[in-house]
């Protein structure tokens, strides 16, 4: 599997466990930032909660360096942690889940906070509406100006995200390719240009 999911907008599902209410939302967030957000925006629509816990995968699902979570309160390692626990045993990636409990006078104890915060997790990841992520590589092209009018053209009628642009001698574009269909499209572009293309690959012409 070359992909990986993620959520296509922002969604709810609730879950009652002995009285306790545990409302899951979850978002695509791309970055840290955009979690933090997401996680501060659950603070204020619930803030009289008991709980606002969380965790994220805000990158592709291996990239460890997005992931975090919180217990927001809860006993340490009963919620955030197996919340991401869910999350890096599944295939999503750019995402945030938020798990908000409203205590209903019944506790549930370390283990039945475990349960209850997976749980809340794994059923709503089960409902989620998903889109498909493929991974992206950044690569640099240079162009002369004659080119940029077909070149443009031909890069809105594809899958390639264009980054960025600097005009001086030659254009400068940075692109970012799906991986897996990029060699083909490399080639796409080298024909179109009839050759008149710098390529550059992970700093690397």
């Amino acid at each position: 599997m070359d992909y990986y999911q993620s959520p296509t907008h922002e969604q709810r599902f609730d879950l009652e466990i002995k009285n306790s209410q545990f409302i899951t939302t979850i978002r695509r967030t791309r970055g840290r930032d955009e979690a933090k957000a997401f996680i501060a925006d659950m603070n204020m629509r619930y803030p009289d909660a008991n709980h606002n816990c969380w965790a994220f995968v805000a990158g592709p699902p291996k990239n460890v360096h997005l992931w975090d979570q919180s217990d927001d309160g809860e006993p340490k390692g009963t919620a955030g942690k197996p919340m991401l626990n869910v999350l890096q045993h599944s295939n999503f990636g750019e995402i945030t889940v938020v798990v908000t409990r409203y205590f209903g006078g019944i506790k549930l104890g370390a283990g039945g906070l475990v349960r209850a915060y997976s749980q809340a997790v794994v059923e709503a990841l089960d409902q989620l509406e998903w889109q498909e992520i493929y991974p992206r590589q950044t690569v640099y092209i240079k162009i002369a100006y004659p080119m940029l009018g077909k070149v443009e053209y031909w890069l809105e009628n594809s899958d390639i995200d264009v980054e960025d642009k600097q005009f001086s001698e030659s254009i400068d574009i940075s692109l970012a390719v799906i991986e897996r269909t990029w060699p083909e499209q490399k080639q796409a572009l080298i024909d179109l240009c009839q050759g008149n293309i710098t390529i550059i690959e992970n700093d690397k012409e």
